[in-house]
């Protein structure tokens, strides 16, 4: 190793170089580290940290290297709100995650409190509308997909039996009412509606319900990526044969690599997709030379995250809390991976979603609705 490439492997362990002040901008990171969504938090991390090699060997901001800070969550509500408790203590400028909606809820009194900028990447539509002027959301919220998914079912595909498939948690639930309304401006009043617990590990009678009720097409928000896996295996076991459109958790790498050929032909309203600008192509390919697979949404939304707080915290010339909440605030065109940021006073910074479909295990790209002109609304 050159002493060039020495120099850049410390900067990315946010380590001081020459060029750099002393202290390093600190910032933390709650993750799923270990519990049952261990690999989500593992591509998190990978995400994040690709975010801060490139800002540290770029000179750091503010010249001064970023720092991280990781708080395991255990996959858990209280242990969101433990790993944000701890993270206050060790005087971070910032937090980045988590990405459940449920637990972020949990963990928004904490968040109010501590008075520090949250980015996260849960998309439930109240998380930014509880009067926390703390979170920002890195991705955009499931009001919008709810109407994409609605609209691409109803005009494009034709369908008006709709089954609705949804985990009971903040996410699910609030998904499944914001689909609900968005069909029911459609004239729609859905043939089922159908909820589980998350990390189940036999969807028989969902699925069975399902084929009972003659739907002809399944909208499902599933928070886990493991529950896409087996539905998706059990619905095509049991001779389901209905279109099935949902939120981003049906391209993670995850549930592609457990479902297999179960998810071909299925579509998919998300927010992160590799071909989706210039950005994300920059991102993805660097992201697979150096991890040899292609990123999805749980390393896309990390690493956008550490570059939104780079730009606020530059815009703010300074770390503190108050600067960087109001810098972020302030963001209008900010180009990311994930479109274009317009920050609203709710704390929401991307108003649309693309619409995919599984080809055969190959992602592609059909359309992408945006509802920038309706999101004050």
């Amino acid at each position: 190793m050159n002493r060039r490439q020495w120099l850049a492997a410390l900067a990315a362990l946010g380590v001081v170089r020459p060029g750099f002040a002393a202290e390093p901008i600190r910032i933390g990171l709650v993750d799923e580290t270990t519990g049952p969504q261990a690999e989500a938090g593992v591509l998190t991390l990978r995400g994040v940290q690709l975010a801060m090699e490139e800002i540290n060997a770029a000179g750091g901001i503010l010249g001064r290297p970023v720092q991280l800070v990781i708080e395991d969550n255990q996959s858990t509500n209280p242990g969101t709100v433990l790993a944000y408790s701890k993270l206050v203590e060790q005087k971070v400028v910032a937090v980045i995650g988590p990405l459940r909606s449920t637990q972020v809820q949990a963990a928004s009194p904490t968040i109010a409190k501590a008075k520090l900028p949250a980015i996260i990447g849960g998309s439930d539509p109240t998380l930014t509308r509880v009067n926390n002027p703390w979170i920002f959301r890195v991705r955009p919220s499931d009001i919008y997909s709810s109407r994409a998914m609605a609209e691409f079912g109803v005009k494009t595909l034709g369908k008006r039996k709709w089954a609705i498939v949804h985990s009971t948690d903040t996410f699910g639930a609030n998904g499944k009412t914001a689909l609900a309304e968005a069909l029911k401006a459609r004239g729609i009043e859905p043939v089922l509606v159908q909820g589980y617990t998350s990390n189940q590990q036999d969807f028989t009678a969902v699925v069975l319900s399902v084929k009972k009720a003659g739907a002809d097409i399944i909208g499902s928000y599933m928070t886990n990526s493991p529950d896409v896996g087996i539905f998706a295996r059990q619905l095509r076991q049991l001779g389901v044969q209905a279109e099935w459109i949902g939120s981003t958790s049906l391209v993670t790498e995850t549930a592609l690599k457990l479902a297999g050929d179960a998810l071909w032909g299925t579509y998919t309203v998300t927010d992160f997709f590799v071909d989706a600008n210039a950005e994300s192509k920059v991102f993805a390919a660097k992201f697979k030379a150096k991890h040899g697979f292609s990123p999805d949404l749980y390393s896309a939304w990390s690493y956008a995250a550490l570059h939104l707080l780079k730009s606020a915290i530059e815009k703010a010339g300074s770390t503190d809390s108050a600067a960087i909440r109001t810098a972020i605030l302030n963001t209008k065109g900010l180009k990311g991976i994930e479109g274009e940021y317009h920050f609203d006073q709710n704390g929401d910074g991307l108003h649309g979603y693309s619409i995919v479909r599984n080809d055969k295990g190959t992602i592609r790209f059909l359309e992408h609705v945006d509802f920038s002109a309706s999101a004050a609304k």
